[in-house]
């Protein structure tokens, strides 16, 4: 299913690494929660009535080819949300069919982030409005050094694992 639009919310000005072919969005303010639901908010005002996906930016293994197949659910009658879980209890992608202003917050305004228990507190929030979620793989995101190793490893041919590599093999700065 290619994408209408690509969207990039972001705190601060894109460099030279942001592709062709994307729109930057100013990110709301607040936590984590705020900030996401904003960005639903933005999405649905720039093409109303279309899906909208959001994907964090610490799944660098992460290739588009990847979410054809579970992203063709979103043609599906009956199929109005789609989850990414997170190893870590967190989850990596929320896509609404339907996003709205009102549903992004009430789903996500007060859901603790960043903890081991995200991804059960937006399921359940996910249940309570009576959607119906389809999963999308379990990928490991990267907050530590660990899981960038992990997922350099699921993926070896990336600019990410290669960077890794470079920084792994510099000599270590004094400070």
């Amino acid at each position: 299913m290619p994408a209408g639009r690509r969207l990039l919310v972001l705190d601060g000005v894109p460099g030279r690494w942001l592709p062709p072919g994307w729109e930057v969005v100013p990110q709301g303010g607040g936590g984590l929660d705020r900030r996401l639901a904003a960005a639903f908010a933005a999405a649905a005002r720039l093409a109303p009535r279309a899906p909208a996906l959001l994907v964090g930016m610490d799944t660098p293994q992460l290739e588009a080819a990847a979410l054809a197949e579970p992203l063709s659910a979103a043609r599906r009658p009956g199929v109005d949300a789609w989850y990414g879980p997170a190893a870590d209890g967190g989850f990596w992608a929320l896509g609404l069919a339907r996003p709205s202003a009102e549903l992004a917050a009430r789903l996500l305004h007060g859901v603790p982030m960043s903890t081991p228990g995200t991804g059960a507190a937006l399921l359940r929030r996910l249940a309570q409005a009576r959607l119906t979620v389809h999963h999308l793989p379990r990928l490991t995101d990267v907050d530590t050094m660990e899981d960038a190793h992990q997922v350099a490893a699921e993926a070896p041919g990336s600019r990410f694992a290669a960077r890794l590599r470079a920084l792994d093999s510099a000599p270590e700065v004094a400070s």
